[in-house]
């Protein structure tokens, strides 16, 4: 305790008592992000698994070069922390030490209207620094699931992506140049000039570290008028594979929609049936769904009883209770235990339901804005090209249901897990030639274990980002942690095989620490040897991005 008393009053010497704190309540808030693995014990009311020491509110990049080069000399680890909005343990501090909360520094210069960007730091909120841009007539274009409880530099950390990064790209085609504190308490400025030639860019070396190299304390990021015009639809297509042809067919046109989101069979079924309170009609046309078949053999006898009654309703009720944790019609623990005591048998029985319910299997939404006269050209290029390749137009309401509940998932969570089961996401990404490949294998390795189902966003010319949704259950905490480690294990090797990349835009952290020697190969040694220059100590988030970890820290 004496230690830690005396490196306490350090650092309130630093940044004053009141930006300092060492409460229980506040080291068991910062011991984890919303990284799924880490609920469980949190659903079971158990103790922080890896609190930190101490808890810091820096307001300056200079309080932080001093509280790094204290860390150095006395060998604490430290962690960055903006909204905590995390899914990969990005920010846990599994090693203890000083936890970083950066969101005290929330200073927004006004924009360069010659350079369209603005000079922003870390901590601000997301959705704030959007609403303030708008207010004046810009925007950012970067809208993650996350914008109401993640930050900037959080955004930064992981090379986050915006719903709408097909037009406006991932935060790293936003950045122009960094402030960041390094693992040597220097602070360092990096400036991204446009088509410089001379050497390295450190401003993109910098994005995706993950806080493994330096804290990041502001950034300069370029942004965009605010769009006069927004036009959304929603198309019908065969199945998946003809409408992944299809948007890779209005991508290689080099059209730039802001939108572009199929849903497969399953996900569909789900986001038709399970996210809505009323009957399926509402958007699609209801003379083309047939009753719901019965799922036959007996696969999942306490689910047919009401099955076997044809209610599509019960579908509905079903998918809206596993992945929204909303009860629909009473279903609860019931329904969860039911389906996912046998996840091979229900993703059967949904793919089949998915397959018979419609002629047309899979919704897409896809969306322009921008300019008006631009945006209304480019909107009917699309529209046609879609239509082209077999889609079928079925109004602007699935896009406008869309556009209204888009940021509703991220707040479902807690329902799920209150309700004894776990959800999370994985998002992967692949070229056009090797994506459905990657689909089928994914899929596959986590229906062995869970509910599984999958859409398609983030499109580029090259290639494109499936993001799977799935959900589990474990009787027991440590029965859930196995079957969620199988779930990662297993989807993360069929990534690798395939030829995917493990991660989109949430990041490494803890979780796909283990899968980055797959990625990178011989490269991870040159990774080693700028984190050694950046963090000689190895202070710097321990552990994270697959780098060496360090024992638990003590006074």
């Amino acid at each position: 305790m004496e230690g830690l008393d005396s490196i306490g009053k350090e650092l309130a010497g630093i940044v004053g008592e009141r930006r300092l704190s060492r409460a229980d309540a506040d080291l068991d808030t910062y011991s984890r992000d919303m990284w799924p693995r880490l609920l469980f014990a949190v659903r079971d009311g158990a103790s922080a698994q890896h609190p930190p020491h101490f808890v810091v509110w820096p307001e300056t990049a200079r309080e932080i070069a001093a509280i790094v080069r204290l860390a150095r000399e006395r060998g604490i680890p430290l962690v960055p922390y903006g909204g905590g909005s995390g899914v990969c343990g990005g920010a846990v501090p599994v090693s203890g030490g000083i936890t970083l909360d950066l969101k005290r520094m929330t200073s927004l210069g006004g924009v360069d209207r010659e350079e369209m960007t603005v000079d922003v730091e870390a901590g601000i909120n997301g959705e704030r620094f959007e609403r303030a841009l708008q207010h004046k007539g810009y925007t950012l274009g970067h809208f993650p699931s996350s914008i109401y409880c993640s930050t900037v530099g959080g955004w930064l950390a992981c090379r986050a992506a915006g719903q709408m990064s097909t037009k406006y790209g991932k935060i790293e085609d936003m950045v122009a140049g960094l402030t960041v504190v390094t693992g040597r308490g220097e602070v360092i400025h990096t400036e991204d000039l446009a088509r410089a030639a001379a050497g390295p860019n450190w401003t993109q070396l910098l994005v995706g570290s993950e806080g493994t190299l330096g804290v990041i304390t502001s950034a300069r990021l370029r942004v965009h008028l605010a769009p006069a015009l927004r036009v959304l639809r929603g198309f019908e297509f065969e199945d998946a594979t003809a409408g992944v042809e299809a948007i890779r067919r209005v991508m290689q046109r080099g059209l730039k929609p802001a939108v572009v989101r199929l849903y497969d069979e399953v996900d569909t079924l789900v986001h038709v049936f399970g996210n809505r309170e009323s009957d399926p009609g509402e958007s699609l046309d209801p003379s083309r769904y047939a009753p719901v078949p019965a799922p036959g053999s007996g696969a999942l006898p306490s689910l047919a009883p009401a099955a076997t009654e044809r209610d599509p309703g019960f579908l509905r009720r079903v998918a809206g209770t596993l992945l929204s944790g909303s009860d629909r019609g009473g279903l609860g623990r019931a329904a969860l235990s039911a389906a996912l005591s046998r996840p091979r048998a229900f993703n059967s029985v949904l793919n089949t339901v998915s397959e018979r319910i419609s002629r047309k299997g899979c919704l897409l939404i896809v969306g322009c804005e921008g300019a008006r006269i631009r945006t209304e050209v480019e909107a009917r290029v699309v529209f046609a090209e879609l239509e082209r390749a077999g889609g079928k137009n079925i109004g602007e309401e699935p896009g406008l249901h869309w556009l209204e509940n888009r940021y509703s998932v991220s707040y479902n969570m807690s329902k799920v897990f209150a309700n004894g089961a776990f959800v999370d996401t994985m998002e992967v990404a692949s070229t056009w030639e090797r994506l459905m490949d990657m689909y089928e294998a994914v899929r596959e390795a986590i229906g062995r274990h869970a509910f599984v189902m999958a859409h398609f966003s983030h499109a580029y010319e090259e290639g494109c980002s499936i993001y799977f949704s799935f959900a589990g259950q474990g009787d027991t905490r440590a029965e859930a942690e196995k079957i969620y480690d199988a779930i990662w294990r297993d989807g993360m090797a069929a990534v690798s095989r395939s030829g995917g990349t493990i991660s989109h835009h949430h990041g490494v952290g803890l979780l796909k620490a283990h899968a980055m020697r797959g990625e990178h190969r011989e490269a991870m040694e040159i990774l080693r040897a700028v984190k050694h220059t950046f963090d000689p100590d190895n202070i710097m988030n321990p552990g994270k991005l697959g780098l060496p970890a360090r024992r638990r820290w003590q006074a």
